[in-house]
C-alpha cells in the first residue's frame, strides 16, 4: 500500500511503498476514502523539516532540551548518534480521516466489514490507503454523512473539546483568535450554542468566511471594529471567553485576549501558540487561563487509546471517541456545515506536489482532502440555494383611517376565501380590483364593494393612497407582481406560490433587498388556523425530535383546469405544496434543511421527506389517486410521548401522558364550520400594515418554504436528497 512520509532531516516528502499494517485485536483496518491535511499542525512540521539544524533547533526548544538531557546522561556521540537516526527517518503524517472498514478484528462488535467510520490518531490515522485504528479512536459515521466530510472528525473534535473547555453559556460573547480550520469550527460551534462570537484574522477572506458561517463580527487584530464590536455587544464588559485558535510566535494573542475579556473571563488555548501572559492584566481581571488537550480526555493515555478502556460515562462525559461522534451527529443534522471550508480535494497519487503548494503558498486553503484510489468519488449533492436578504428596511409606516388595499385578480380563490373576510371587516376599504377582462373586475366590484375595477396595473400600483396589493393570479405572474408591488412600495400579499423557480425566488428577495421594502406575506394560511394552533398548544414544547405524517387527499382535477398547464403554471404540487411544507415548519419550529421526494409514474402522487435541524423529519404524502370521500388532510405529530392528530381542520387530539395516567384532548367542529386559517392570517397581515409593525411570517421562513416546495422538482429529476443550501 501507499503512504505518505517526510525525512525531518532532509525535508523530503514522499508517497511510500509500505507493508499493510495487520488487523491486530481490539481495532479495524480501515481502507482510507478521505483524509484531511490540517493546514496548521502537518504545515507546520513540512515547515519545520525544510528548516537548517539550528533553524530546527530553534523551532523545538522542547526537543533540545530533552537532548541535553541525554547529553548529559548518555554522552555526546551516543546522544549525536540517536538524534541522527530519529533525524533520518521517515515520519508519518496525517490524523483525520474517513474509511471503509476492510478487516474486524477480535473482540470488536460495533462495526462490521463494509461500515463507514471516521478515525482519529496520528498514529493511525494517517495519510495512507489502509490504518489500522484501535476500537476508541474510530466511531461509525451516521447515515446520509458524506464521507468527505466525516473526514472532518478529528479536527472537529479538537475544537469541541476546546469549546466544552470554555463552559460557553446560551448569550455568551466569545472571542475567537485565529480563524484558520479549528477557528472556523469553533465559531460554527459557538453559534449553533446560542453564542455571539467575534472573530480575529489578519485574513479578510478568512474574516468573511467565518461572518458568513455565523461569527457576528471579524475583523483584523489591529483594527478597531474588532473593540467596537466587543464593546457593543457586551455593553462594554467585555467577552466571557476568548478561544486562541492560532499560531506562530507572536505574544498578540494573549494580549488581545487579556484586553478584550470581561472580568474573571476564560481564555482557552486551542492552537500552539505563543503565552507569554502579561501578569499585570491577567491578575487584575484575575483571568481562568485553561488548556484543550487535543479531541479530549483519554488522548495521550495508552490504556484509553490502545487497550481500548473506556472511562465510565458517569465520571467522563466526554471522550475523545465521544467528542467525536458527536462531532459527527452534529454535521449529519446540519448544525455545523464543513463544504465551505473545503478548498481543494487532490488525489492521493499527488500529495507531495500538494504539500509543496501548501507550503509555497501558491494553495491558499483552509482545509485540503486527500481522495484515495478504489473511493468512487462523490456526486456532487444536488441542492437548492436559500436566497438570503439584507435589507436596510425602510420605516414601515402606521396607516391613519381604514387600510386600502388593491386586489390584482379576482378569481375563484379571492372570490371565494379571501374577499368575503375582508368586504366584512372593520378597518379595511377595498379600493381597486385590477383583472385583464372588464368583466370580471366589475364582476368583483358589484360583489364586494370595490371603489374602481380597472385593468390598468401601474395606475393603481402608482396611487399613494393604496397600503397594500393583494397578489391573486395564476401562478405564473406571482413573481414579477409581487416584484412591482414592493418596488411601488406597497405591503404585499401574495397567494402560492411565492415563485415558481429558483431564479424567480432570487429575483423577489433581491427586490426586497434593492427597494428595502420587506412587507411580504405569502398566503399560508394553515399555520393561522384555530384548530391546529389550539392543538399545537395543547402539545405544548418538544425537547426531542418530531415525526410528522401529513397526508394530502388532493384528489383529481377537471378536465380544462388550467392547474394542469405544467409547461406555463408550474406541476400542481409547485403550486399548493408549500401549503403543507409551511405548516409542518411551523409545527417543528424551524426551516428544512434537506428534502427527498418519490413519485409514482407519471408523477401523479408524491411522497416528500423533509428533514429538520434537530434530527426531525416529516413526510407528505400527497396524492390525487385517493378516494373523493376520505378527508383531504390528516396530520399525525409524534414526539416526546406525545401524539397530536389532526383530521381535515375539523377535529383535533392530542394524547400524552400525564402524572395522573394517560390523558387525551379532543376538540371537534362541524364540517361547515371548517377553519384552515384564512380569516385569521388576513386579520395578522392587516393589523401589520395598520401598525406598522412586523409581517406575520418571517421572510427568511417564506423563502426557505418556497425553496423547499422547488427542491420537490430537483429531487424527482436527480432521485437523491436536495440539500437546502443557504446561500453565502
Amino acid at each position: 500500500m501507499k503512504q505518505v512520509v517526510q525525512n525531518y532531516k532532509s525535508g523530503e516528502l514522499a508517497v511510500l511503498e509500505v507493508p499493510v499494517p495487520g488487523c491486530k485485536p481490539g481495532g479495524v483496518l480501515v481502507r482510507s476514502a478521505y483524509s484531511l491535511i490540517s493546514t496548521g499542525t502537518e504545515l507546520m512540521k513540512v515547515s519545520e523539516a525544510g528548516m537548517s539544524m539550528l533553524g530546527k533547533a530553534r523551532s523545538r526548544p522542547d526537543q533540545v532540551a530533552k537532548v541535553m538531557q541525554s547529553v548529559a546522561t548518555n554522552g555526546v556521540p551516543a546522544t549525536y548518534r540517536k538524534v541522527m537516526g530519529k533525524l533520518d527517518s521517515y515520519t508519518p503524517l496525517g490524523y483525520s480521516l474517513c474509511g471503509v472498514v476492510e478487516q474486524v478484528g477480535a473482540g470488536i462488535d460495533d462495526v462490521k466489514v463494509g461500515d463507514l467510520v471516521a478515525c482519529a490518531g496520528n498514529e493511525h490515522a494517517l495519510h495512507a490507503e489502509l490504518n489500522w485504528v484501535p476500537r476508541n479512536l474510530y466511531t461509525p459515521v451516521p447515515d446520509g454523512l458524506a464521507p468527505r466530510h466525516a473526514a472532518f472528525g478529528t479536527v472537529g473534535s479538537i475544537a469541541l473539546q476546546g469549546v466544552r473547555r470554555g463552559e460557553s453559556q446560551l448569550g455568551d460573547v466569545a472571542l475567537v483568535i485565529g480563524l484558520g480550520l479549528i477557528g472556523q469550527l469553533v465559531v460554527q460551534l459557538l453559534a449553533a450554542s446560542g453564542v455571539r462570537v467575534i472573530g480575529v484574522d489578519p485574513d479578510p477572506v478568512r474574516c468573511e468566511l467565518a461572518e458568513r458561517l455565523g461569527a457576528a463580527a471579524c475583523g483584523d487584530p489591529a483594527s478597531a471594529a474588532v473593540e467596537a464590536a466587543v464593546a457593543e455587544l457586551t455593553g462594554g464588559h467585555g467577552v466571557d471567553q476568548v478561544y486562541l485558535a492560532a499560531g506562530g510566535g507572536s505574544n498578540q494573542p494573549v494580549e488581545l485576549a487579556a484586553r478584550l475579556s470581561r472580568d474573571r473571563g476564560r481564555v482557552v488555548d486551542i492552537g500552539k501558540c505563543r503565552l507569554d501572559l502579561p501578569w499585570n492584566a491577567y491578575y487584575e481581571k484575575e483571568l481562568d487561563v485553561r488548556f484543550s488537550r487535543s479531541y479530549g480526555p483519554g488522548r495521550y493515555d495508552p490504556e484509553y487509546e490502545l487497550e481500548g478502556r473506556d472511562y465510565p460515562i458517569g465520571y467522563v462525559r466526554w471522550t475523545e471517541r465521544r467528542n467525536l461522534a458527536c462531532f459527527l451527529d452534529l454535521l449529519s443534522r446540519g448544525r455545523i456545515d464543513v463544504e465551505p471550508l473545503v478548498s481543494h480535494i487532490a488525489d492521493f497519487d499527488d500529495a507531495v506536489e500538494t504539500y509543496q503548494r501548501l507550503k509555497d503558498g501558491e494553495l491558499k486553503a483552509v482545509a485540503v482532502l486527500f481522495q484515495y484510489p478504489g473511493h468512487q468519488a462523490e456526486a456532487e449533492a444536488p441542492a437548492v440555494t436559500v436566497p438570503t436578504v439584507n435589507v436596510r428596511r425602510s420605516p414601515a409606516r402606521a396607516v391613519k383611517g381604514p387600510v386600502r388595499l388593491a386586489f390584482v385578480g379576482a378569481g375563484n380563490y379571492a372570490t371565494s376565501m379571501l374577499l368575503p373576510h375582508l368586504a366584512q371587516r372593520d378597518g379595511v376599504q377595498l379600493a381597486a380590483v385590477v383583472t385583464t377582462t372588464a368583466l370580471s373586475g366589475a364582476n368583483a366590484q358589484r360583489k364586494f364593494g370595490f371603489a374602481k375595477a380597472t385593468t390598468d396595473l401601474d395606475a393603481v400600483l402608482g396611487d399613494p393612497s393604496i397600503d397594500a396589493v393583494f397578489v391573486v393570479t395564476r401562478h405564473s405572474s406571482h413573481a414579477e407582481l409581487t416584484r412591482k408591488a414592493l418596488l411601488a412600495g406597497k405591503a404585499v400579499f401574495v397567494e402560492k406560490p411565492l415563485a415558481l423557480t429558483e431564479d424567480e425566488l432570487a429575483g423577489v428577495l433581491a427586490t426586497v433587498e434593492e427597494s428595502g421594502n420587506d412587507r411580504l406575506q405569502v398566503g399560508f394560511n394553515r399555520r393561522f388556523a384555530p384548530l391546529l394552533r389550539e392543538a399545537g398548544k395543547r402539545f405544548g414544547a418538544r425537547t426531542g425530535p418530531a415525526s410528522v405524517r401529513y397526508l394530502v387527499n388532493a384528489g383529481r382535477l377537471g378536465q380544462g383546469s388550467w392547474y394542469l398547464q405544467q409547461g406555463t403554471e408550474g406541476s400542481r404540487f409547485a403550486g399548493e405544496g408549500g401549503h403543507f411544507i409551511d405548516t409542518v415548519s411551523w409545527l417543528l419550529a424551524a426551516d428544512p434543511v434537506s428534502v427527498y421526494a418519490a413519485a409514482t409514474p407519471g408523477n401523479e402522487d408524491l411522497q416528500v421527506v423533509l428533514r429538520y435541524p434537530d434530527g426531525s423529519t416529516a413526510t407528505i404524502s400527497y396524492v390525487t389517486t385517493g378516494a373523493p370521500g376520505f378527508p383531504k388532510e390528516t396530520l399525525d405529530l409524534v414526539a416526546d410521548g406525545k401524539v397530536l392528530r389532526l383530521d381535515d381542520f375539523v377535529r383535533a387530539s392530542v394524547y400524552f401522558e400525564s402524572t395522573a395516567g394517560r390523558k387525551r384532548w379532543v376538540s371537534s367542529r362541524l364540517p361547515q364550520a371548517r377553519d384552515k386559517g384564512q380569516n385569521a392570517e388576513l386579520a395578522a397581515f392587516i393589523k401589520a400594515v395598520r401598525t406598522g409593525g412586523p409581517m406575520p411570517v418571517p421572510l427568511e421562513s417564506l423563502a426557505a418554504t418556497t425553496a423547499a416546495t422547488l427542491a420537490v422538482r430537483t429531487g424527482l429529476t436527480g432521485g437523491a436528497p436536495v440539500t437546502l443550501a443557504r446561500a453565502r
